[in-house]
Formats: structure tokens, sequence, C-alpha cells
């Protein structure tokens, strides 16, 4: 049983819908739900499909490292979680916005990637027995770093990552996973490279919505790690993400969207940024000079300040062996 009304919900989806011409996330804002550790109250996109969308700033105190989405879709025989969460206190906080929706039990969770705000909440779901799946490349991931990103949440968070834990996967998958529970037949794929190791994107076919995951940007800039591969995430937007011909985007940071806004500023700022560097390259420019390059087209996203100079930085590192 849902407790919400679908009319409601639906003006929600209206709202998102309307807003997502511009950027319309804040990272000035510290906490949008005062009255939980969850940055925001989750809210309902389309009929049965949830999301509490985390600041686009990065992890703080103030935000409780809530700075990803935490999504659920509600089947109609039980419910599945996207993302662990970032913590136990993220993760039960979620839980119980999810038993004042439903009473139907979480069955699932998915964890989108091997970062810390994906799976340092698992050890709470693990508590209560519930299944934790994770493509095998998140589970590596989070196997060689998930003790730093423990000992970094508990600097930064103190007695918020209290009963917090590093707990792996119980099951991991290499391209494709797929469960059938209720209306929502649900694939977890695993689409190739993109911004960290083993991303995945959520699939409902039924309802033509993608979770993205961090395959998809567009309120704040997309962060570019050192072993982030670039070229590499375009091949697997245009073969993988891009024939999805998604209705809605639940982007991994950020409001949820449609694919015309994610392309915009993830696909898009990709080749944008790569022909800059490219330029660059070609006049024989250096990399201290590489870090200022032109990005203002996309300078309004937030966490720009933070990230823009540093993703110039790495791109033209990669590029200059290409």
């Amino acid at each position: 049983m849902i407790r919400i009304m679908k009319g409601a919900a639906l003006a929600i989806c209206a709202l998102f819908w309307g807003a997502a011409g511009d950027a319309g996330a804040s990272q000035d804002i510290p906490d949008q739900y005062p009255g939980s550790v969850l940055y925001s109250k989750p809210v309902e996109f389309i009929p049965g499909v949830f999301s509490a969308i985390g600041a686009t700033a990065p992890p703080t105190y103030e935000n409780s490292g809530h700075n990803n989405n935490l999504s659920f879709i509600v089947t109609g025989d039980g419910v599945v979680v996207v993302n662990g969460g970032a913590s136990w206190q993220l993760a039960a906080a979620l839980h119980e916005e999810i038993k004042a929706v439903t009473d139907q039990p979480v069955r699932l969770i998915v964890n989108e990637n091997g970062q810390g705000h994906a799976m340092l909440g698992n050890s709470y779901w693990h508590a209560l027995g519930v299944k934790i799946v994770a493509s095998e490349e998140a589970a590596e991931e989070f196997e060689a770093t998930g003790y730093d990103s423990l000992a970094a949440a508990r600097t930064l968070q103190k007695e918020k990552a209290e009963k917090t834990a590093v707990v792996m996967p119980d099951e991991t998958f290499a391209e494709r996973y797929v469960v059938e529970f209720g209306d929502f037949p649900i694939e977890v794929l695993n689409l190739g490279p993109a911004h960290a190791p083993g991303d995945v994107s959520v699939w409902l076919p039924r309802q033509s919505l993608v979770i993205a995951g961090d395959m998809a940007f567009h309120e704040r800039m997309l962060p570019i790690f050192e072993e982030t591969d670039t070229a590499a995430w375009l091949e697997s937007w245009d073969e993988g993400f891009e024939p999805l011909k998604a209705t809605y985007v639940i982007p991994g940071h950020g409001h949820p969207t449609n694919m015309d806004q994610v392309r915009r500023y993830t696909k898009d700022y990709l080749v944008y940024l790569r022909a800059r560097i490219r330029e660059h390259l070609d006049k024989g420019g250096t990399l201290a000079d590489a870090y200022y390059v032109d990005q203002s087209p996309y300078r309004h996203l937030d966490t720009y300040e933070e990230l823009a100079t540093k993703n110039a930085g790495r791109v033209f590192a990669q590029m200059e062996f290409e």
C-alpha cells in the first residue's frame, strides 16, 4: 500500500520537469530537511518511484554526507532501494521515510558504484538481512577504498557516522542484473566506463525511467577523477545510455529531469572540454595553462569553483598521450 496521493505526486513531477530548463539546485543551502539527517525529504517523481535529492555541494557535516540521490521503487511486491547511503544513519533515515509511504518490505539494495556515499550505508541494510547487489568493478573499488572512505566519513561526520561499517555487496554482476517485482521489471546495467569504476544505471523499461547514477549530471558540474576515461565515458553514453531513450531521468546528483538536460551537461560538457584541451594541445600549451581553458558556458553549475580547473588538468593529462 502506497500512502501518497498520486495527484500530488504528479504535481511534484510537473514541478521538477518545469524546473529542468535551468540548473535548479543550490549548493548554498546546508540542509533542506532539518527534521532528518537526510538532506531532503523523498518525493514521488512518477508513481511508485521516490528520490531523496542530495545536496549538490561536496559532503559536509551539515548535509550529513547526503550529497547524492537516494532513490527507492515501491513495486507492489517489495521495495528496491538505489544506493546504500553514506552512513548507517542516512540509511536508517531513508528506511523511516519508506515505512511512512508503504507497508512493503525492502527487498533489494542496489549500489550505484563503489564510492562511500553509495556503499557505507550497506551496514544498516545488511543488519536487516536485505540483499545488496553491485557491479563487480564497484565491489572491487569499495574493497580497495572502503576503509579510507569510512575513515573520512568518521572524521567529517563525527557522531553521525556511528554504527557505520564497511560491508561488501552480497552479489555482484558483470554487465546486467535483472529482477522483477510487482509492476516493475528492473534492469541494473553496467553500460561501460563513466565517472567512477563500476557505475551502473537502473532502468525501468515499463516506466521509461532511468535512475542514471553517475553516468549523468545536470545541476552540478561532473567530476573527472584521475581514473576517469572521458573518451570511454562518451563511448558508454553513445552506445549504452543514449539508446535507452528514457523519458524520465533521475541522475546521481540533482533533481529528476529528462535526457535533453543530462545530455547537455554531461555528454556535451565532455565534448566541449575535450575540444578546448585539444585546441590547447595543438598550440603547444602546457599543463599549467590548461587549468584555465575557457569553461565559462558551465560557470552557473554547482561545484564549478571546486571542479572546473581540476577537470581541465585531468583531461589534459589524459589527452596528452591519446
